[in-house]
């Protein structure tokens, strides 16, 4: 596993997945996007994964964003965390800018399922 610490964000990267806790308070903006995804073409060049967004703190997302994300081409599926019923309403919204699979979760384990379904989907 390889963490990162960025100033609006934690990223742990796993095999085939990583997983992203934003900072309190923070916008998930173009700037910050283009960073994460720079890191994540260099980390998964050519293979597939699961972004996975824990959403402990509350933040905000430019949702024009997952235009570009949806654009890793090693990149299977989107997962977002939360226990908050709010996020439900905001992913259902963010999805509509996202052309891969893009689900919400209530808890980790959950999402690590779906993860491991998405993948095996994508190695065979």
């Amino acid at each position: 596993m390889k963490k990162y610490n960025l100033t609006f964000c934690q990223l742990e990267f796993h095999d085939h997945y990583v997983v992203a806790v934003m900072n309190e308070g923070i916008v998930v903006s173009k700037e910050n996007n283009a960073i994460l995804v720079e890191i994540a073409e260099k980390h998964y060049q050519d293979t597939p994964f699961v972004y996975i967004t824990h959403r402990i703190n509350s933040y905000s997302v430019d949702p024009t964003v997952y235009i570009r994300t949806a654009q890793i081409e090693s990149l299977k599926g989107f997962a977002v965390v939360s226990k908050h019923e709010s996020q439900k309403v905001h992913v259902k919204y963010e999805r509509q800018f996202f052309e891969k699979e893009f689900c919400y979760f209530e808890t980790m384990d959950e999402a690590l399922k779906w993860k491991d379904e998405v993948i095996k989907k994508h190695l065979k």
